[in-house]
């Protein structure tokens, strides 16, 4: 409704009392939208205009496409968790809101796009006197030096933790092999503000993560529940001071299939570096040959060995 669009027009700077009811991940896009601008505008003042051109795009894709994007459907959607009305609105204002000022910074750099792209979005009535309510007229994102625009860095580094140890839970996915539709089980324990931020964004976590939303929990350091987790085989994940996560072994492989398999895989790199060690202890080859073939042979040999140590420790860890 009319009401509705209007509440999320973008007529100046958000407000510090806006900004503080916002969650982790709304007040972490836009403390980084905000100090992107100010970084962008010394920028400009300066002329280092590619600078400021790399850091417009930086952010669109790291941060706001890569991060809040993805995280906005945990809001936006009931099957994902959200639906709620006011956390709607709230997601689609921070959607428009940073959207809105990207492409007034982007607007010297590519003015049609951004021109055209600007009037989909919702927007106030042209102002009494303009001719034309265009981009190209509309107010730099920060219009008065005297007056920071809000951030907070402490939501920010929360929010790099967050980041961490869904990068972490990825990472180690990836590692073992995990089919990518299959859904794991975790139990992360935090600390302090950590654990509060963590426990909120749980809903986050699962999509990003594709954990089992049934089968994940986050607890406190020193809590029983923290102390029985790390009782179970595991994989565990040292994301930084005071947050860790643990996949239960049980729930991410199967043993005998994966045992089978890092055998199989040990047996083949073991037969390459028979092969070329042979070669490399060879005087035929190590005097006649170019130095750097012999250079790139020891390379592969030493890549070769860091892989069958990887690959000893991963069946180790599964007898």
């Amino acid at each position: 409704d009319k009401e509705s669009l209007a509440a999320l027009h973008v007529d100046g700077p958000m407000s510090k009392e806006e900004f503080d009811s916002l969650s982790l991940p709304e007040r972490y896009i836009i403390s980084k939208c905000h100090n992107l601008v100010t970084s962008v505008t010394n920028d400009i003042e300066k002329y280092q205009l590619g600078a400021a051109g790399s850091k417009i795009y930086e952010f669109l894709w790291d941060q706001y496409a890569d991060w809040y994007v993805e995280i906005s459907k945990t809001r936006l959607y009931e099957g994902n968790g959200g639906g709620a009305y006011e956390e709607v609105q709230a997601t689609r204002r921070v959607l428009v809101y940073v959207l809105d000022l990207s492409l007034r910074m982007l607007h010297p750099y590519m003015p049609y796009v951004t021109e055209h792209l600007w009037h989909h979005l919702p927007r106030s009535e042209s102002p009494s006197g303009q001719a034309a309510h265009a981009l190209m007229l509309a107010d730099w994102p920060q219009m008065d030096d005297d007056i920071p625009l809000v951030t907070c860095d402490a939501s920010v580094s929360t929010f790099e933790c967050f980041q961490a140890l869904t990068r972490s839970i990825r990472n180690a996915r990836a590692e073992y092999n995990v089919e990518q539709g299959k859904k794991i089980s975790a139990t992360i324990i935090a600390s302090g503000s950590l654990y509060d931020e963590i426990t909120a964004e749980l809903k986050s976590l699962v999509l990003l993560t594709k954990l089992d939303p049934d089968q994940v929990a986050v607890y406190e350091v020193g809590s029983k529940e923290a102390k029985a987790a790390t009782t179970v085989e595991s994989i565990q994940l040292v994301v930084q001071d005071g947050v860790e996560a643990y996949l239960p072994l049980a729930g991410l492989i199967d043993p005998e299939k994966e045992r089978k398999r890092l055998e199989k895989q040990a047996s083949k790199i073991g037969k390459e570096i028979e092969k070329l060690s042979t070669r490399l202890t060879s005087k035929g080859f190590v005097d006649k040959a170019p130095p750097a073939l012999v250079d790139k042979a020891r390379a592969e040999l030493a890549e070769l060995e860091d892989q069958a140590s990887k690959i000893n420790s991963s069946l180790e860890a599964l007898s």
